[in-house]
């Protein structure tokens, strides 16, 4: 089990096996914006980290997971089931390659996507299986995300997204080639004089174009201190703790 959040009321069931609970899914679930009691769909869910912080922080949102693997809903299952949140969190072992038969057309206001970031063509692929599943497109490709995000979301609604900087301009393109228009892009940096790591971009369906860019998300200050960004992430503004390990 990871260690807990919101001081104490969040728990999180991984296995050794599978790709683990990093920074992407904090910074991710931090950056969407969700208002009280919608309906939210999160696709590549993994072991469920984004869907569990969302409910953390408002338990009158309703959230569908969906994850291809199924030992990782077996993982999401587990951790649904410890935080009592079996009637708010669905879990839907399905591929959203299949969107037009495994998911529900226009079903959702909120859609959130932690993606695979690499594509096969990029190298050695992990030598296991679930972790390669997890990191490289070889069964979900940036394509395949944002159109089942397009397929479930109605007019208005909108997509949270976390990806890689290096392959910003794939997802802006592959956004706009779907009909959602990007709005909010913010950078991730793990301190202010390093390069991003991560960058985090909400694009609405029908959306008129105007990009706003927002200040940087930097997790760490010049000494190695947590950031206020960090506390705020990771839920320690209100005590003293130390700093759970992450990963991006």
């Amino acid at each position: 089990m990871h260690p807990e959040f919101f001081h104490g009321s969040l728990k999180f069931y991984q296995s050794e096996d599978a790709f683990r609970l990093g920074t992407d899914a904090m910074v991710l679930a931090d950056f969407a914006r969700i208002p009280p009691g919608a309906a939210v769909c999160d696709l590549c869910a993994g072991t469920g980290a984004v869907g569990l912080l969302l409910l953390a922080r408002d338990r009158s949102l309703s959230v569908t997971a969906v994850e291809l693997q199924e030992a990782s809903c077996a993982t999401m299952r587990r951790s649904v089931a410890e935080n009592g949140l079996g009637d708010r969190l669905t879990v839907l072992c399905a591929d959203l390659r299949a969107h037009r038969t495994a998911l529900p057309h226009g079903g959702f206001r909120h859609v959130v996507c932690n993606p695979p970031y690499d594509p096969v063509s990029a190298g050695a692929a992990p030598e296991n299986p679930a972790a390669a599943i997890a990191r490289t497109e070889v069964c979900c490709t940036l394509t395949d995300a944002v159109t089942a995000a397009r397929w479930l979301l109605q007019t208005g609604g909108s997509l949270d997204l976390v990806h890689r900087p290096e392959r910003l301009t794939d997802v802006l393109t592959a956004l706009r080639a779907a009909g959602l228009e990007p709005k909010r892009l913010r950078l991730v940096r793990h301190r202010a004089d390093k390069q991003p790591s991560l960058v985090l971009i909400r694009a609405v369906l029908g959306g008129r174009p105007g990009l706003a860019v927002e200040p940087d998300c930097v997790l760490y200050e010049a000494d190695g201190a947590p950031s206020a960004d960090y506390r705020r992430i990771y839920h320690l503004q209100e005590r003293n703790e130390s700093c759970p390990e992450s990963s991006t």
